[in-house]
């Protein structure tokens, strides 16, 4: 008995009138020149310009080598899919931390142990390589765009702090005032020769580079663990919010940090801050427990989301909404949460997973 013939795939759908395959339905991708063809998984930073362009950094933190990517999405909901960037950029190691230079740089510290300065071009399709200075001997964890923004400010895993003058592309000072790793350092609004360091040597040091000694330290005994973030409020000079390994977060002042505010909001290590543009300031806060706070300035609690899968890692309010706070995380999400604010100002609660 003969076996049955093998079934036959159907044929292929006949083109339409004319020759040309239909078109597929919804929005087009579009990659610009050199961007690269696939986003790295793990989000280290998220930056808002003044006009709402969405600056992201990516690093691949597995396999043999650890790449990054740098992308800017002038349609922030549309992040982090390639194809809707505005421009995108390989990057020779991972991205630790990333800042908007005026409108058209971007700052980078890179896990090769790079200070590198990158700037939009061809209509800001383009993402171009302006240097690339190896003054680091380790990892660069964190850097930060001094006002006037001609200067910038970089800490590292080798313990130094350094300072840059962007436009010649060199060190004007490096500091090893620490002895641990450099975990952020944080610029103050107005103030270009004022910054603020901390470190796994358990120091927190408020810099004045005019001075002879720049350094002091601030001791500040509501926290108690190892510092890993800082940000400088920005309406008033002498406070800055303070977060450490154990969760918890201050309000410093840095003419009597013994009166710091604190308040225990996460569960592990905070990994940054952004303080709203709301004339009584919201600060948002990230951590490694994978979740996003929003406090008052009594720091009490006034929003909170936990869809973080991993690590929250960057975050940033948008210029254009003054509610609208955006983070990401190494579990590759951008989300968009509507989050209540002052009362007189429309608010609502929202997460958008895009």
């Amino acid at each position: 008995m003969e076996e049955p013939p093998p079934e036959q795939p159907p044929p292929p759908p006949a083109p339409p009138a004319g020759g040309e395959p239909a078109a597929a339905a919804g929005p087009e991708w579009n990659i610009p020149p050199n961007a690269p063809a696939c986003m790295e998984r793990h989000l280290e930073g998220a930056h808002y310009r003044a006009d709402g362009a969405l600056l992201l950094g990516a690093s691949g933190l597995s396999g043999r080598c650890w790449t990054g990517s740098l992308w800017v999405f002038a349609d922030p909901r549309r992040a982090p899919s390639e194809g809707f960037c505005t421009a995108g950029v390989q990057t020779e190691a991972g991205v630790a931390d990333l800042r908007w230079v005026a409108d058209r740089g971007i700052l980078v510290a890179s896990d090769s142990g790079a200070v590198e300065l990158w700037e939009l071009d061809e209509n800001e399709t383009l993402i171009v390589n302006k240097f690339c200075k190896y003054e680091h001997d380790d990892i660069v964890t964190t850097v930060a765009v001094l006002a006037g923004s001609t200067q910038a400010v970089s800490g590292a895993r080798d313990f130094c702090v350094k300072v840059w003058d962007l436009p010649q592309q060199t060190v004007l000072h490096s500091y090893r005032a620490h002895s641990g790793s450099v975990t952020c350092v944080a610029s103050c609004p107005g103030k270009d020769t004022v910054f603020l360091s901390c470190a796994e040597d358990n120091r927190t040091l408020l810099w004045d580079t005019r001075c002879p000694k720049p350094a002091t330290r601030i001791v500040c005994s509501a926290c108690n663990h190892l510092p890993t973030s800082v940000m400088w409020h920005p309406q008033k000079s002498d406070i800055f919010a303070l977060g450490d390994e154990n969760g918890t977060v201050a309000l410093v002042d840095t003419k009597n940090p013994d009166s710091a505010l604190s308040s225990t909001v996460h569960a592990r290590s905070i990994t940054g801050f952004a303080f709203s543009a709301h004339s009584s300031s919201l600060l948002a806060s990230i951590s490694e427990d994978c979740s996003v706070a929003v406090l008052d300035s009594d720091l009490s609690e006034v929003f909170r989301d936990r869809s973080h899968r991993d690590f929250v890692k960057g975050l940033s309010w948008s210029p254009s909404d003054n509610a609208l706070l955006t983070t990401v995380g190494w579990d590759h999400q951008v989300l968009h949460h509507t989050v209540p604010i002052p009362t007189g100002e429309a608010s609502g609660v929202n997460c958008v997973k895009e």
